[in-house]
């Protein structure tokens, strides 16, 4: 593979635009000496903002601007943004993949045109048929992966054990892990409890020796680290993903109100201070942000719609590190190598 690696960036999408997307961009053009972007949306826009920066012209050589005459709204349905939002951001943004004029694709747009768009223009892996949202999860061993974050609602057995295979090449391809642990997310441990699919499901997956499958694990066991890939359906995904988020918040809160309340606690967080900002870190979501739609033939990355230039930073990174370890490739060969047996 050639050392370059270029990435479309929808520009537009999000809750903040091109504010946070752009100087993002910009930053990772200056982290990675590989990285080329082209940036979609309303040239006129895009270039008012390059043009008040002083930009090298390292950055400005490996910038490209592709003009996009509308937006996908976050109230759009899937159906109405593939009828009618094909002139927008996030539509041109694919299609420069599908193309092959980028190697991948970051959105942090509506999310159901995102999928809806990437199937239609990207198209999915043989052996896939639904692609999956998948993220990282803090752990108390370090992080997990966890699959489907919302958008398949209702799945069916071959659906959960496909998201298995993925999150497994994920996990080694991406994080180099020898055999990742896969857990398959359940309301508990008993092989005859859960939803006839999730069973089912179950089944699949035992009888799959290529797969290193551990179980069925309850949501409390999620940041034990016990599983390396946590397999669940899209509805229970985001909210125990969107749970966790609002927790991490919850918790930032509390330690910083409760460690003010009189001079001895502000004494005690000057001296704890390097710990406390190493446990904010580990807990803001920004700094995972970055979700890869596994099983499509190329990489699409979709960043939280609210996400903060740092947490669009990361999605970048996530795309141009999924590029360079050929993930595509990788979740191609396992899906040839762990074909279900019952």
């Amino acid at each position: 593979m050639s050392d370059r690696v270029s990435i479309a960036i929808d520009v537009m999408g999000g809750d903040l635009g091109l504010h946070t997307v752009l100087p993002a961009a910009i930053a990772a053009l200056a982290r990675h000496p590989s990285l080329f972007l082209i940036l979609c949306g309303n040239r006129a826009q895009i270039d008012s903002y390059l043009n008040s920066h002083t930009l090298t012209d390292n950055i400005r050589t490996r910038l490209t601007v592709t003009d996009a005459q509308s937006v996908v709204a976050m109230s759009d349905t899937a159906a109405f943004a593939i009828r009618h939002r094909r002139d927008s951001s996030m539509y041109i943004a694919l299609t420069q993949v599908a193309e092959g004029a980028a190697q991948a694709c970051v959105s942090a747009g509506n999310t159901g045109a995102l999928m809806a768009m990437s199937c239609l223009l990207i198209k999915t892996i043989k052996g896939i048929s639904r692609p999956a949202i998948v993220a990282s999860m803090p752990t108390v061993k370090g992080q997990c992966l966890m699959l489907d974050l919302g958008a398949n609602i209702n799945c069916k057995a071959e659906n959960l054990y496909q998201f298995a295979v993925m999150g497994s090449a994920l996990a080694s391809g991406l994080y180099g892990l020898k055999k990742p642990k896969i857990g398959l997310l359940n309301i508990g441990s008993e092989e005859n409890k859960g939803l006839v699919q999730v069973v089912a499901a179950a089944q699949l997956l035992e009888a799959q020796p290529g797969l290193n499958y551990r179980g069925f694990i309850e949501g409390d066991e999620v940041f034990s680290g016990r599983a390396d890939v946590v397999v669940c359906d899209g509805f229970a995904g985001n909210v125990l993903l969107k749970t966790s988020e609002g927790l991490a918040k919850f918790i930032n809160v509390k330690v910083a109100r409760n460690l003010k309340k009189n001079l001895f606690r502000r004494v005690l967080t000057w001296v704890a201070a390097p710990v406390l900002h190493e446990i904010r870190q580990q807990l803001d979501p920004a700094s995972r942000n970055g979700a890869i739609l596994l099983g499509l033939q190329a990489v699409v990355v979709k960043s939280h719609g609210a996400a903060t230039k740092h947490g669009v930073g990361c999605a970048i990174d996530q795309a141009l590190m999924a590029v360079e370890c050929d993930l595509v490739a990788i979740i191609e060969r396992e899906m040839l190598a762990v074909q279900p047996t019952g």
